[in-house]
């Protein structure tokens, strides 16, 4: 015998699964036509606001559709895990009918990118159309540039009440926030008992793998996400039937604890910037630090200071009302309700004209950093 051949017998072991890659150019119309004409089931999907692959198996293979994929080049993809181990540690072999195999790592290391900083102003009225991604929901990017793949914050929404036609599933990320902006939406949580209503003002953590399905919405139910980092997929778990009972409300995934946090349970306190009042998520803490999340609003009658932070990422949308943005070496924005924008650390800012029914969300990676106030 060979003795690679040999070799890479004893090694079949590591060799989790293997993904045929095929070329697609439209995964909305290629996937109705996999799932219900050809009947495989889908496995993975990203990213979730514009997908771009989808791993589907069934009838004994494992396909993985990719818009990069090309015509002229098939590939094998080997999911292995252990990569180093396998094939003498080569990545990629090429077989004699020029079929291209490639060794991948089958539990990837989740890798948060290096924040590439800039200002940014997100306006509803100047936005691109809706794209429409997972499960049939209606995606608008509110950081394009993504800071560099460190952070995707999508506004969402689904246009039709009713059943919600999704699957329980996890993402392999970092951090990540459904906030409740418009309508209700019910939700079924890994260990979290039976499914949740977030009403308008409601918000939940995502813990890194928590399993969990999107039931049922209202008419024209919104809300905004936070995925950290930007690129990161999303997996159908196939074997768990959600509501699946309550667990530890301690329970931890990866470091982080479950948070369902109520508007109408919310206390506000004096906030970070003088002139304004806020309430805190709890978030913070549920992620030991990694990042924070408040909703905010003005003070009658007060004015905000200049204002500079040191955190690495600080993201805020206008949930409510209008305000004033302005930053050192730009032109005063005018902002109002479902607009967002990116003040890079240090840069110095002040919210004023702030309307009486101003409200901002605010999301802070990581959750403890110093605010500096600037003299006008």
């Amino acid at each position: 015998m060979d003795p690679q051949n040999a070799e890479l017998n004893t090694n079949l072991d590591l060799v989790r699964g293997a993904e045929i890659v095929l070329p697609t150019n439209d995964l909305k119309q290629d996937l109705p036509f996999y799932l219900k004409r050809l009947g495989f089931r889908l496995d993975k999907i990203f990213p979730a606001d514009d997908p771009s692959v989808a791993v589907i198996s069934g009838h004994g293979v494992s396909i993985r559709l990719d818009r990069n994929a090309t015509a002229e080049v098939h590939s094998l993809r080997l999911n292995c895990d252990d990569p180093d181990k396998f094939a003498n540690g080569q990545t990629k072999l090429t077989a004699p009918n020029g079929t291209q195999i490639e060794i991948i790592d089958a539990n990837p290391p989740l890798v948060q990118p290096e924040t590439q900083h800039s200002f940014l102003v997100r306006r509803l009225k100047d936005s691109d159309s809706w794209v429409i991604g997972r499960a049939g929901m209606r995606y608008r990017d509110l950081i394009p540039d993504r800071l560099g793949g460190s952070i995707i914050a999508s506004h969402i929404r689904i246009p039709d009440g009713g059943p919600v036609p999704d699957m329980v599933h996890y993402h392999t990320v970092g951090f990540q926030l459904i906030f409740c902006y418009r309508g209700w939406v019910d939700v079924l949580y890994e260990d979290q008992g039976d499914k949740i209503r977030l009403t308008a003002g409601d918000c939940v953590i995502q813990p890194p793998e928590i399993r969990h399905r999107v039931v049922e919405a209202s008419d024209n139910v919104e809300v905004v996400e936070i995925g950290v980092p930007a690129d990161h997929v999303t997996t159908i778990d196939h074997e768990m039937t959600l509501p699946n009972g309550k667990g530890d409300p301690d329970r931890e995934w990866q470091g982080t604890k479950f948070v369902y946090d109520k508007v109408a349970e919310a206390t506000w306190k004096p906030w970070r910037i003088p002139g304004f009042e806020a309430r805190d998520t709890g978030i913070g803490v549920a992620t030991k630090g990694v990042a924070g999340v408040q909703v905010a609003r003005p003070i009658k009658g007060e004015v905000a200071p200049r204002t500079s932070h040191n955190t690495d990422i600080l993201f805020t949308f206008v949930k409510e009302g209008s305000m004033t943005l302005m930053v050192d070496g730009e032109e005063p924005y005018d902002l109002v309700a479902g607009d967002a924008f990116v003040v890079p650390p240090f840069m110095k800012a002040a919210y004023r004209n702030c309307s009486d029914d101003c409200e901002l969300l605010e999301i802070t990676l990581p959750s403890e950093f110093e605010t500096e106030v600037a003299a006008d």
